[in-house]
């Protein structure tokens, strides 16, 4: 009976062990880099650590890789739909905008790793569409990516966006295209600082 005891602790502790932490989404106006205007927020969180990285993508690391996803969380309280078109930019303390790259890109993309001094690329570095599948290779880099189109009153969404980037010093995140569905007319973008802690 006390070896059975032993086996039972000894599977649960593996089972610990091996749990990944859970994945969440706070509310948008509770991450410290957040926005407001026109009865919209958009909270942004740079997953930019290992701790960050396990929770969303399990053992895959974008960011040793070059690739910075940046979690969006957009709630809306204007009372009316809003349409989401979105375009994201990355812009560096330098002024370079760097644009998101599709997640399917991102599956293919075969990283680089950071060195000394090194600078982001001002640009994205292509990925042919018949490249084969590369280390960030995850269900959850296309699953979590963010890709909704309506947001209805009173709701929230979220999502990541990746970026070609190592550094968020000085960055922030340039967001357009969220629209009222009714009347097509864009509200104004946002720009949320990607380094407040």
């Amino acid at each position: 009976m006390r070896r059975l005891a032993v086996i039972v602790l000894s599977i649960t502790a593996a089972f610990a062990v091996d749990k990944k932490p859970a994945f969440s989404v706070q509310p948008a106006a509770s991450y410290p880099g957040h926005a407001t205007q026109e009865k919209i927020t958009v909270g942004v969180k740079p997953y930019n650590t290992n701790e960050l990285a396990a929770t969303a993508f399990g053992k895959v690391k974008p960011h040793e890789r070059g690739i910075l996803p940046v979690l969006v969380v957009i709630q809306n309280d204007t009372g009316k739909p809003l349409r989401l078109d979105l375009k994201a930019e990355f812009v560096t303390a330098e002024m370079d905008h760097l644009e998101a790259m599709p997640a399917d890109d991102v599956v293919r993309f075969q990283g680089v790793q950071k060195r000394p001094g090194m600078r982001p690329p001002t640009a994205p570095i292509p990925i042919p569409r018949k490249a084969p599948k590369g280390p960030l290779n995850t269900p959850e880099i296309e699953g979590r990516a963010f890709n909704v189109k309506l947001l209805p009153p009173g709701e929230s969404v979220s999502g990541f966006f990746y970026f070609q980037a190592f550094d968020i010093d000085g960055a922030h995140l340039y967001l357009s295209g969220i629209k009222d569905a009714a009347s097509n007319q864009p509200y104004f973008y946002f720009e949320v600082p990607l380094d407040k802690k």
